[in-house]
């Protein structure tokens, strides 16, 4: 997973601790051992001593609770083996349940807080399961994109001018202003499919002089987003490698990529064209249109193609 990935994702669902499932693993690891080795011990713990059956239920708990701590570790499908557990819960409840009914006294009591501490487990099973199951959605729905363009300026001017996010409407052809509000925050209005506005606030959280920029949305736009641009001196002398790595998740999925490029708005086909832009910005200073030079894809955009001329000043 790239440094792009591990910036967007947590915007997307909350925060969702990578090392949930880990934790996950170790609590069945721990409860499966412990079941194993003294189910004796155990079953005095929670009150079901007086069971028969209790010496062979324990071992079997035991033997499904390192089941799910394999699989949890294993970091493979943790969505799946959190859900485990709470089935594992579920019964281990029901069968809690049934030894209540028996019991009175002491051991009523001690089943009692067992059945409770139980409970508490499967409301936490519940909530990982949750919050891992929209992690993985999350990254099912997150377009990816990492596009390049060669620049004639050294990677100095190319970072200063990027830099200057006030800068990226100028060449950004969505992007209707940004505005700067400190040296990190910045608020950015953007011109969505069909005519939407789409309004956000972003932080810049990696920034290396001369070398890159790494950004992301903060919490609670529409549309989560993160980006870096790396500025890598291009060989022979040539100039300036601009690098740019895209992560954002479209509102309405796939059926939202499907729609824009329906209508011309194809994703990495504006990116593409906003970095020949900046290309032009930084070369020449300014945006020439001409029949060849970018402008979109759809119908619509190319109709208004024109010669060559600049952008109005109102555009740049």
């Amino acid at each position: 997973m790239s440094q792009v990935d591990t910036v967007l994702l947590p915007e997307l669902d909350g925060p969702v601790p990578a090392t949930l499932p880990s934790a996950l693993g170790l609590l069945s690891l721990t409860l499966g051992v412990g079941a194993l080795v003294a189910p004796g011990p155990v079953a005095r713990l929670t009150g079901v001593d007086d069971s028969p059956a209790a010496r062979s239920v324990l071992p079997a708990i035991g033997l499904r609770e390192l089941g799910s701590a394999a699989g949890l570790l294993s970091g493979r499908r943790p969505a799946g083996w959190a859900w485990s557990r709470v089935a594992g819960d579920a019964m281990d409840l029901t069968l809690l349940g049934r030894a209540l009914a028996d019991r009175s006294g002491e051991r009523r009591r001690r089943v009692a807080l067992t059945t409770l501490a139980v409970a508490g487990i499967t409301a936490v099973d519940v909530l990982a399961a949750v919050r891992v199951g929209r992690a993985r959605r999350a990254r099912a729905r997150v377009i990816r994109m990492q596009i390049a363009v060669t620049v004639n300026r050294s990677p100095a001017e190319a970072y200063r001018f990027w830099r200057d996010m006030e800068n990226l409407p100028r060449f950004m052809a969505h992007l209707e202003s940004v505005r700067a509000d400190d040296l990190r925050r910045s608020h950015w209005i953007a011109r969505g499919p069909a005519g939407h506005r789409v309004e956000w606030d972003a932080e810049i959280i990696d920034d290396q002089p001369n070398k890159s920029i790494t950004w992301r949305s903060l919490p609670g736009t529409r549309v989560p987003n993160a980006g870096r641009v790396r500025f890598v001196p291009a060989p022979g002398d040539r100039g300036t490698e601009v690098r740019v790595e895209l992560r954002y998740a479209p509102p309405a999925g796939a059926l939202g990529r499907a729609v824009a490029k329906l209508f011309g708005e194809e994703p990495e086909q504006q990116v593409r064209d906003d970095l020949r832009r900046f290309k032009q910005v930084l070369e020449t200073g300014e945006v020439v249109r001409s029949e060849g030079s970018p402008n979109g894809i759809s119908v619509r955009q190319q109709a208004m193609q024109r010669p060559a001329q600049p952008l109005p000043a109102s555009r740049r």
